[in-house]
C-alpha cells in the first residue's frame, strides 16, 4: 500500500520489533505508537501497532492510523487494545511524540508490588525526570487506566502500570524506546540493591540540578 504515512508506519514497525528483540515484551503484549500531525483534512492522529499481531511477522501495512476518537483512518487491523492509554498521554503532554508500553519482567515486579522506584541513578533524572511512579489499578484498555497512568507520569517520561507493566514516552520513538530500556535496567538495579539491604537515593541538590536539565531538554529541543 502506498501511504502518505509510510515513514511513520515503518518507524513504529521497527520500534516494535526492537522492543521485542530487547526482551521488553513477550508474544503480542505491549504496544508502540507515534503522534502524527494534523493535515488540512484530518485532525490529530497516531500510528499504532495492531492488536494480537506477533512482532516477528509485523509488516508496515499492519500499522494502523487512527484519530483521537479511535476511528480508523488507514489500516485493516484492529488497533492496540491500549490505544486509549496512548491517546490520553498525547492529549496531556504536547511535548510527547511517541509512547511505548512494555511488559518487561523487573518493571512488572514493581508494578505488581505497587512500589515506586525512587531516583537512584543520574540517568533517571535526566531521561525520565524523577521517580518512576506506580499508577492506581484499573481494568486493561479502559479509560480509567489511561487516566490513572497519565496521573502517574505527570511531567515525567515513565510510569509503572499497576499489575500490568510499564510505559515510556519521548520526543521520538528512539527516546521512548531508550526510556523503556532504562526503566527495566533501573528496576533491576533497585531490586538487586534492595536484596543487598541498602538503597541510597540521589542527594536532593543533585535531583534538583538534574531535574532542571531534564526540563530544559524537554522544553528546548524539537522531537
Amino acid at each position: 500500500m502506498n501511504s502518505i504515512w509510510a515513514k511513520q508506519k515503518r518507524m513504529v514497525m521497527d520500534a516494535a520489533r526492537e522492543m521485542s528483540a530487547l526482551g521488553l515484551v513477550t508474544g503480542t503484549s505491549g504496544n508502540v505508537s507515534i503522534r502524527i500531525a494534523p493535515t488540512d483534512e484530518l485532525g490529530d492522529m497516531v500510528a499504532i501497532t495492531p492488536s494480537g499481531k506477533p512482532y516477528g511477522t509485523l509488516i508496515e501495512d499492519d500499522i494502523v492510523i487512527v484519530d483521537y476518537d479511535i476511528e480508523s483512518i488507514e489500516g485493516d487491523l484492529v488497533p492496540s487494545s491500549e490505544t486509549l492509554l496512548h491517546l490520553e498521554i498525547y492529549k496531556a503532554r504536547p511535548d510527547v511524540k511517541a509512547v511505548i508500553h512494555t511488559h518487561s519482567v523487573y518493571s512488572s515486579v514493581f508494578a505488581v508490588a505497587g512500589m515506586d522506584i525512587p531516583p537512584i541513578i543520574d540517568e533517571m533524572m535526566v531521561m525520565i525526570g524523577g521517580a518512576i511512579k506506580v499508577s492506581d489499578y484499573a481494568f486493561p484498555g479502559s479509560e480509567e487506566l489511561a487516566k490513572n497512568v497519565c496521573k502517574a507520569i505527570g511531567e515525567r517520561n515513565a510510569a509503572l502500570i499497576r499489575h500490568h507493566g510499564a510505559v515510556g514516552a519521548g520526543r521520538s520513538l528512539r527516546e521512548a524506546l531508550d526510556v523503556c530500556a532504562l526503566i527495566e535496567r533501573v528496576a533491576q538495579i533497585y531490586h538487586h540493591a534492595s536484596m543487598i539491604g541498602k538503597v541510597d537515593t540521589l542527594p536532593d541538590e543533585i535531583i534538583e540540578a538534574e531535574l532542571a536539565i531534564y526540563r530544559m531538554r524537554r522544553g528546548g529541543e524539537n522531537a
